[in-house]
């Protein structure tokens, strides 16, 4: 899946098993900011050892063809985001969904823009799918605003979609239909 420069110097790169301290440390430097936007976490997931073990899955689910994970590189090596696309499903879907998440500090200055379009293309060209789903809770305008600008649709409001800070929570859909082509035989 290879690594792209997309803003400002950062790298979006396939995740590896060696970035567990790393992306431990990222998600401890923003569980505030991301705590209104995704599930309850135990404690271990921000450890070493716990995103250790969510990698070594998400790794075999990448062998096994049903996920692609990256995460942002900033030019200090940090790591300040990460997308990934999930579900991927083939035969006449042929489809997947994407999530993402950027850095407090990293905010506004176009990463998730760039990431979602070079994944978009990746997932056209490499992975070969037909469309790509999104979701946002309702009032996450910044990520309504990424997906708009990326060439997402609006598909509809599903209510009680996701659970996220501890409630069922109502999502807007969106999708992207990569291209036309026939599914692969």
């Amino acid at each position: 899946m290879g690594t792209a420069k997309i803003a400002g110097g950062t790298l979006l790169r396939p995740l590896a098993s060696d970035d567990a301290p790393a992306l431990a440390a990222a998600y401890r430097r923003n569980r505030a900011h991301l705590e209104p936007w995704e599930p309850v976490r135990p404690e271990s997931f921000f450890t070493p050892e716990g995103q250790a073990e969510r990698i070594d899955g998400l790794l075999r689910q990448f062998a096994a063809g049903a996920v692609v994970p990256w995460v942002f590189e900033a030019p200090d090596g940090r790591i300040v985001g990460a997308i990934t696309l999930t579900g991927i499903s083939r035969g006449p879907f042929c489809s997947s969904y994407l999530g993402y998440w950027v850095a407090a500090d990293q905010q506004n200055k176009g990463l998730a823009s760039a990431a979602v379009e070079q994944v978009c293309r990746i997932a056209r060209d490499t992975v070969g799918l037909h469309r790509i789903e999104a979701s946002t809770l309702t009032g996450n305008t910044g990520s309504q605003r990424v997906l708009a600008k990326c060439g997402f649709t609006p598909i509809g409001l599903a209510p009680r979609y996701l659970h996220i800070n501890g409630a069922w929570r109502d999502c807007r859909l969106f999708q992207r239909v990569l291209h036309d082509h026939a599914p692969p035989a």
